[in-house]
């Protein structure tokens, strides 16, 4: 069974800079201008960080930051980050 949702057309008035950029990276992405920036907007209002982000997150705006994290691999650095 195929889902099918509503689409509308809607009318944006975007600066012209700005709409260079988001048809150069759709171009980057393969994509339409219209899914690219559906995506984007998708991504905008559903993502939303689960409560250990939000304050690992607080944590790193503050300064609380564990020690150095240690990018040599990946083993290293879930190690360095207690994971």
């Amino acid at each position: 069974m195929d889902l099918i949702l509503k689409r509308e057309n809607q009318v944006f008035n975007l600066p012209a800079y700005l709409l260079d950029k988001l048809k150069e990276l759709a171009a980057k992405d393969r994509s339409s201008l219209d899914n690219y920036v559906e995506n984007l907007l998708l991504d905008a209002v559903y993502h939303e960080p689960n409560a250990i982000t939000i304050a690992s997150l607080e944590d790193a705006k503050r300064g609380r930051l564990e020690g150095p994290i240690d990018t040599s691999s990946v083993e290293a650095m879930l190690k360095s980050m207690g994971l």
